[in-house]
């Protein structure tokens, strides 16, 4: 199986039904078939072997990334937020290629031997060129009829990490890795024909990528926003009658306070999945309050793993909301359990597999999991990906993450976990958010540093602080020192810039 079968399996069951942009005149699925043979038949004649996408979400998005699968070329979502000279290394490393570039952004993608530069605008307008608005057809082209045949082996994708020290690597999505993702986690042609999901992550966010396979592959109809803004965030769901929606954790925030102050109408919600960081808890249970009857669902995944490998399902938000029990209640910080097709195992510094609840390397197995970079595989002998993500597995099976092995504290020999910390701090009714690290310190080696963002009208001593954690966990694990600030340094997909806060607090 490859990603433009799954496509093709849509517009031959559903060629009529809209899958991209407004409700009233967007592209039906036989429509993005034709246009997407169109682009396809472009890069192919150009002789791409890569196909750069350096643009702002739009309707193009899934014109030019089904394009490309069509041609057997990858697709390449850069970031558009990279220095000139950080885009252009990035840029030379992907010839011979397409670059289909905003119009604004023409101009830094120029002057690289062997990659044509292209606006998005008249890639679409190409594409469209032969299509029929409105009945769901397509005319003739010289791209039209027959797709040729994608070796499920062919790299799809290719996502770049956002790294600031080295050259970044390049992570390598094959057909047979998303064609498992979605066979394995999306049900064909089941969302209602009113269905449609809102996406404001960037296009080179790995979530951006499956959104597009999961939506189309399910039915349900993408809308787009250029870049996440809460205000037209909520409104679109409002004028679109958005039902579906992905978000990272510093937007849920943003968006709710848009919606207590806005008056606007998001009623048709029904679904919203958040990842990408750690989600407080705080507000995850303010989402639950506010939106009663929306579905909340945390996917945790990674671009080595084409998306999602487990999921805090909406029964298990809500049973963990209504418990009583602490270890119930806390399954509300986890990221769930792995989907069916997915292997989980936490292991210790040797690759050994460790007891449930004890903290260890979470590693991952299963079709959809690359665990590739060019020129070298991640995967041991038996298939399994180490993630490089620190957590442990309760008695019922919900994995819950602490954080990077990097960012491990290792005081005088003893590993500190920061998400164990920082779990506790949040508890405080005074703290909003916290962020733990590890600083030098001259004895230790490491010790633990804290910054927090206070709940606006409260307040809460540096003393009070230590004292809750010696408390609760034990004196070596309390911060040492703790930074106050008004807010927390993340960048545009939610990541919190531990590396920001590291710097910060040891002075550098």
């Amino acid at each position: 199986m490859n990603v433009p079968m799954l496509l093709e399996m849509v517009a031959e069951a559903a060629g009529d039904r809209v899958v991209v942009g407004s409700r009233t005149n967007g592209l039906t699925a036989g429509q993005l078939l034709e246009a997407s043979r169109r682009s396809a038949h472009a890069f192919t004649s150009s002789g791409a072997q890569n196909v750069v996408w350096l643009d702002y979400n739009s309707e193009a998005l899934p014109v030019a990334f089904f394009g490309a699968a069509l041609a057997g070329s990858a697709f390449v979502p850069v970031n558009y937020r990279l220095a000139d000279s950080q885009l252009k290394a990035i840029l030379a490393r992907v010839t011979p290629g397409v670059a289909v570039v905003g119009a604004e952004m023409a101009s830094r993608a120029k002057g690289i031997e062997g990659l044509d530069v292209v606006v998005t605008d008249t890639v679409m307008a190409d594409a469209l060129s032969g299509t029929h608005g409105g009945d769901g057809t397509a005319g003739a082209s010289p791209a039209s009829g027959e797709s040729q045949w994608v070796d499920p082996e062919v790299v799809a994708v290719l996502l770049f990490t956002s790294g600031t020290t080295g050259e970044p690597k390049a992570a390598v999505l094959r057909h047979r890795h998303l064609a498992s993702y979605i066979l394995s986690s999306v049900e064909f042609l089941s969302a209602g024909e009113d269905e449609a999901q809102l996406v404001s992550v960037p296009p080179y966010h790995i979530a951006g990528v499956s959104s597009i396979l999961s939506s189309l592959y399910s039915g349900r109809r993408l809308v787009y926003l250029p870049g996440f803004d809460a205000g037209a965030w909520v409104r679109t769901v409002e004028s679109e009658g958005i039902t579906q929606a992905m978000v990272v954790p510093t937007m849920l925030g943003r968006i709710l306070d848009e919606i207590e102050t806005s008056g606007c109408d998001v009623s048709t919600l029904r679904h919203v999945s958040y990842g990408g960081g750690r989600m407080p808890v705080e507000t995850i249970e303010r989402a639950m309050t506010l939106l009663a009857d929306v579905n909340f669902v945390n996917a945790y995944g990674l671009t080595e793993t084409s998306s999602t490998v487990a999921v805090l399902g909406p029964e298990d938000h809500r049973g963990s909301m209504a418990s009583s029990d602490p270890a119930v209640r806390a399954r509300l910080g986890s990221v769930g359990r792995p989907l069916p097709s997915v292997e989980v195992s936490i292991r210790d510094a040797d690759g050994n597999e460790v007891a449930s609840g004890e903290r260890g390397e979470v590693w991952v197995r299963g079709e959809q999991v690359a665990g590739e970079y060019i020129g070298k595989s991640a995967l041991n002998a038996q298939g399994w990906f180490p993630t490089r993500d620190s957590g442990w597995v309760d008695e019922g099976g919900f994995l819950f993450l602490d954080g990077r092995l990097d960012d491990v504290i290792v005081r005088g020999g003893e590993n500190l976990s920061p998400g164990e910390i920082e779990a506790v701090l949040m508890e405080h009714p005074a703290v909003a958010e916290a962020a733990v690290v590890g600083v030098p310190d001259p004895e230790w080696g490491e010790t633990v540093a804290a910054a927090v963002v206070v709940e606006p009208g409260a307040s809460v001593s540096v003393e009070e602080l230590q004292h809750w954690v010696r408390e609760r966990l034990r004196s070596t694990k309390a911060p040492t020192l703790v930074q106050f600030r008004p807010e927390m340094p993340y960048n545009e997909t939610g990541k919190l810039l531990r590396r920001v806060i590291r710097d910060e607090l040891a002075g550098r």
